[in-house]
């Protein structure tokens, strides 16, 4: 990479988010993959929708490899102004979840635990029940 790389406000590298010109925020870098779309293994619609947002969270989520890291240095074109990123758009860490949101993710992990234990016992009642009531109907039927 160049040290004395250009930078781009984030309106300048939205313009670029279409085939014939795609440009993608990934660590405050920026990367023309272009070129890219037609051999990028995930589909040229994943790199066309990165295009228009910091695309850090998106890019980290689907865990590239490292060489896929040395690759994307091909198509650096320069770094982006981290102040000209919309409020929303400028979260390259995801946020910590608040303590209702873990506390509600404890519960519902609870509630997934005690369905999994309780729902195939539930099935096998059922099966028993209606074993049990067809053997029933068969020895009414037959008296």
């Amino acid at each position: 990479m160049v040290s004395n790389s250009k930078t781009f406000t984030f309106e300048e590298v939205a313009k670029h988010n279409h085939k014939k010109d795609c440009w993608i925020i990934v660590h405050g870098k920026v990367y023309d993959v272009t070129p890219f779309l037609d051999d990028h293994p995930g589909g040229d619609e994943s790199l066309l929708s990165a295009a228009e947002k910091d695309a850090t969270i998106d890019f980290e989520d689907v865990g590239h490899s490292d060489s896929a890291k040395e690759l994307m240095q091909k198509y650096y074109v320069g770094e982006v102004d981290d102040t000209t990123l919309p409020a929303k758009v400028n979260q390259s860490q995801p946020r910590p979840p608040t303590q209702a949101h873990a506390d509600s993710n404890q519960s519902s992990g609870f509630v997934v635990k005690i369905l999994q234990f309780f729902l195939p016992l539930l099935m096998l009642g059922f099966a028993f029940a209606l074993q049990y009531y067809k053997k029933q109907k068969k020895q009414v039927s037959d008296s």
